[in-house]
């Protein structure tokens, strides 16, 4: 049994975020780049790994299509399916839990942050310092529920 990991993006911000929610993985990229080609960029970012033995997945949307063999390359099974796969396989099994929906919370935690909402930031490396401090409150107020 493995572990599930989710990715998503939004605009100029790239995430990797754990079944939790928490944020793994954070890069910027200029507004005009396919979210795909930064895949391999995102997944080298990442700062904890698993531990050895450890058979991550790695959930993707359609998005990512053909970059299997990417993913696979950096230790990851890949799972990437259209949302509409997710909805028949929802309403033939009632068992079957989506998995999309925790990188999409992420985002709308990080948008609450008002500074990072409308970009204000010139540089990317300030508007990632911001990224990675919000990151950090979003896995604290997870920790403190967790454990809290």
């Amino acid at each position: 049994m493995g572990r599930t990991t989710r990715i998503g993006e939004r605009g100029q911000r790239h995430a990797v975020v754990g079944a939790r929610g928490v944020p793994l993985s954070l890069i910027v990229s200029g507004a005009n780049v396919h979210d795909s080609k930064k895949l391999g960029a995102l997944l080298d970012a990442r700062q904890a790994h698993p531990s050895d033995g450890v058979i991550e997945n790695l959930c993707l949307d359609a998005g990512y299509v053909g970059k299997a063999d990417e993913v696979s390359t950096r230790g990851y099974i890949p799972h990437i399916r259209p949302r509409g796969e997710e909805i028949s396989e929802s309403e033939r099994r009632p068992d079957f839990i989506p998995r999309r929906w925790v990188v999409e919370c992420f985002h709308s935690w990080t948008n609450r942050f008002r500074k990072l909402t409308p970009r204000y930031e010139k540089t990317d490396l300030s508007y990632l310092g911001l990224l990675h401090l919000a990151a950090a409150m979003i896995t604290l107020n997870k920790i403190i529920v967790i454990y809290g």
